[in-house]
């Protein structure tokens, strides 16, 4: 009877994508026909309701909606033009420095907004024009804006760790804050190492250097900005506020930082700033309402126990079962978008990966570094078509200078899954 249900589940949710049915609406969909089989009509309709409500009725919850707020302030405020001339007074006398400079800048926006998809409109529209003004080829200037922009769902703050917290059972938000630091600065790293490459082969004009009069002045200006993360996490960790506490500390630090102190953001534009956060707030809501169900039917099914009862007997390697595991999340990342993904997803692979030891805290970083790659691939990626819509190109276009980007991506992710104390040296250190 379990397969039967399985079955249903997996061909009815690929047949309602495949015929473009809305994401949530086909997990939803897909989720009630399994109910149908096994219990009555009325029950199942009634079970998934509930489990939908109940699921979204979450404290924790309540820091999405306040942090794409905060986002918004942060997108309209003027941030990105401060960040892009802090980290260009830092690296634009080295070679491939304007490359350097979006993706510093990228990671520092994205961490601050919490969004990979505002990080690369934000940065990407003022960087790609000024890329290819100084010889960068467009389509390498939107690849590396791109990949850099989803660093920011790593580092915190991050909706999708919080999300990741609800589905695993509850793991600490303060931990998987600390936990995607030193992750997110590696993919930076190793995304400005190809930069530096492809500068240095194609002998790319080296910028100005900056005097330290010029770094203090262009830091001076951006301090506002950065001491957001220091408010929000140095709060988290102090234990002056919760994760979801913080998230409304974010909201009043940027209204005031975009309307008092930069004056980007004006009275009037406040109601479109709110019905933009309101429209982004339900759809990730409907997401998280209709995952919760699904992942309920599926414990209903018993698939988390099928999952991990075959993977332990193909084999009871932690190498070989995160490999696995890591090629599927890669696959899944191509198709799916990443929050019903975690939450599809974590309750099926945590139980296997914690009966070989994983900490839930490090393999929380896995899955999101796995699932950011998938934003950057057709044909579900979001920042992938970000990206090229604001550098005016093609999909065709970006993809070439997108594959050693890739591989930098790849190999930090294989650094992430088998060296833990990446992941887990922050949290354990400050007692996490």
């Amino acid at each position: 009877m379990y397969y039967i249900e399985i079955l249903i589940l997996v061909l009815s949710f690929m047949v309602f994508l495949g015929i473009g049915v809305p994401i949530a609406f086909s997990i939803g969909l897909s989720a009630t026909l399994t109910l149908l089989v096994s219990i009555p009509a009325l029950p199942a309709f009634t079970t998934m309701a509930q489990r939908m409500a109940t699921g979204l009725d979450s404290f924790a919850l309540l820091a999405i909606p306040f942090f794409i707020l905060a986002g918004q302030f942060m997108n309209k405020g003027g941030i990105a033009a401060r960040l892009i001339d802090f980290a260009k007074s830092l690296f634009g006398v080295f070679p491939g420095g304007l490359a350097y400079v979006n993706i510093m800048a990228s990671m520092l926006f994205g961490a601050i907004s919490g969004s990979a998809a505002a990080a690369a409109s934000a940065i990407g529209g003022i960087m790609t024009p000024r890329m290819t003004k100084e010889g960068y080829p467009r389509g390498f200037s939107a690849a590396v804006n791109i990949t850099a922009a989803t660093t920011g769902l790593i580092i915190p703050p991050s909706n999708i760790l919080i999300v990741y917290s609800l589905a695993s059972g509850g793991v600490s938000i303060a931990a998987l804050f600390l936990a995607g630091y030193l992750p997110g600065i590696l993919v930076g790293l190793s995304l400005m190492v190809v930069a530096g490459i492809f500068a240095y082969r194609n002998k790319y004009a080296v910028g100005e250097r900056s005097s330290l009069k010029e770094i203090a002045f262009k830091f001076l200006d951006a301090i506002p900005s950065l001491v957001l993360l220091v408010i929000v996490i140095g709060g988290i960790i102090a234990g002056v506020f919760t994760a979801t506490e913080a998230s409304a500390v974010a909201v009043l630090y940027t209204l005031i930082l975009s309307m008092l102190v930069y004056r980007q953001v004006k009275i009037s534009d406040l109601p479109g700033i709110l019905l933009q956060t309101v429209n982004t707030t339900a759809i990730v809501m409907i997401l998280v309402g209709t995952s919760i169900g699904l992942s309920w039917v599926m414990s209903y099914a018993n698939l988390p126990q099928q999952v991990t009862t075959a993977l332990l007997a193909l084999s009871d390697n932690k190498v070989v079962i995160l490999l696995i595991i890591n090629l599927i999340l890669l696959f899944v990342g191509v198709f799916m978008d990443m929050t019903p993904a975690v939450l599809i997803f974590a309750p099926i692979f945590l139980p296997v990966v914690t009966e070989l030891g994983v900490d839930p805290i490090h393999f929380g970083i896995i899955m999101v570094l796995n699932l950011c790659i998938g934003l950057c691939t057709p044909p579900v990626g979001a920042v992938l078509f970000v990206g090229c819509s604001v550098a005016k190109i093609s999909i065709q276009q970006v993809i070439r200078p997108l594959l050693p980007l890739f591989v930098a991506m790849l190999i930090s992710l294989i650094l992430v899954t088998f060296i833990p104390e990446i992941s887990l040296w922050l949290p354990k250190t400050l007692g996490f």
